[in-house]
């Protein structure tokens, strides 16, 4: 057995070309939706004091060597300790045999890399195709990488974002100043929403953030940080504006994800819902003022293709 730690994992993704990054996530995707993988449901276990929440997510994907088992964590006030927010780790075993190959130590960044991707890709198939500003809500680590990962599908680099903690959006608006945006900081969700047409949520909140009267026409939104029960950015009331729902399961979504509360409320129905696979396969006509949105709440088959990314640079000989 291998093990790799976090600097090492991150040492072979940075080898990787952003059009593989990108196509990994893109296969993911549709691996789910076309049936090819075997995706049991996910595990999940939920701390009230202090906040926190820890996913394992596993599965198979037909003819690959690996199957692979993710542990994840988000615990959302280590800040006040000095620590990371995200933990993680990846465990890959051989699909014919059941031996253990190789233990991802890389600290949740994988989980990190591949959620961002994930929003990259669905605005990229679902997103409109003149993206004038970004907005982002939330200023944490999905704040930073999902902008860095659209650096991937569109030359944008103007920049709406909301936080909570002042002191936060002016760390952010360095950190990802020096790294080529153009930072504004804004009073509200709704002034993100009244500057940009591509927004990304990225909180754990459990109260909406962003309403129906706000959202233009045009505005495309990716929705990432409803990956467990209780969790809500948007009103569910939104939807009802939208011409199309895409989620990344519609198992999931229907029940955790921003989605859930739109059908717990009668304001959309299961057939409204397209799985991003679905629409890669097949892709959407999108009209410059269509309203999308992206209900993102993480699948086991993004772990598989962003570990083998890193499995397939590995010399299991002895």
């Amino acid at each position: 057995m291998k093990i790799l730690h976090a600097s090492e994992v991150k040492e072979i993704i940075d080898s990787v070309s952003p059009e593989d990054l990108i196509r990994s996530i893109e296969e993911s995707f549709i691996a789910y939706s076309n049936g090819s993988a075997s995706v049991p449901p996910v595990g999940y276990l939920g701390f009230q004091d202090p906040p926190g929440d820890v996913h394992i997510k596993y599965g198979h994907i037909k003819d690959d060597p690996y199957y692979i088992i993710k542990i994840a964590s988000g615990f959302y006030d280590n800040y006040t300790v000095g620590l990371p927010t995200s933990d993680g780790m990846m465990i890959a075993f051989d699909a014919k045999t059941g031996v253990l190959k190789c233990l991802l130590k890389d600290e949740g960044y994988l989980t990190d890399l591949r959620t961002a991707l994930a929003g990259a890709v669905s605005a990229k198939h679902i997103g409109p195709k003149d993206i004038k500003a970004i907005g982002v809500i939330g200023t944490g680590v999905q704040a930073r990488m999902q902008l860095e990962m659209l650096k991937l599908i569109t030359d944008c680099r103007e920049v709406f974002v909301w936080g909570r903690s002042k002191e936060n959006l002016e760390k952010y608006q360095v950190e990802m100043t020096a790294k080529g945006f153009s930072i504004a900081m804004a009073n509200s969700p709704s002034e993100v929403l009244n500057a940009s047409n591509l927004v990304v949520t990225t909180t754990p909140s459990m109260n909406p953030l962003i309403y129906q009267r706000e959202i233009l026409p045009g505005t495309h939104i990716t929705a990432m940080g409803s990956d467990a029960p209780g969790k809500q950015e948007i009103d569910h009331n939104l939807f009802s504006k939208a011409s199309v729902v895409a989620c990344d399961s519609k198992l999931q979504c229907m029940e955790h994800g921003e989605s859930h509360f739109a059908i717990e409320n009668g304001i959309i129905g299961e057939a409204d819902l397209h799985e991003i696979g679905e629409i890669i396969m097949n892709p959407i006509s999108r009209k410059e003022d269509d309203i999308t949105i992206a209900d993102l709440t993480g699948i086991a088959t993004q772990d598989i293709k962003i570990a083998s990314l890193v499995l397939d640079q590995i010399d299991f000989n002895p």
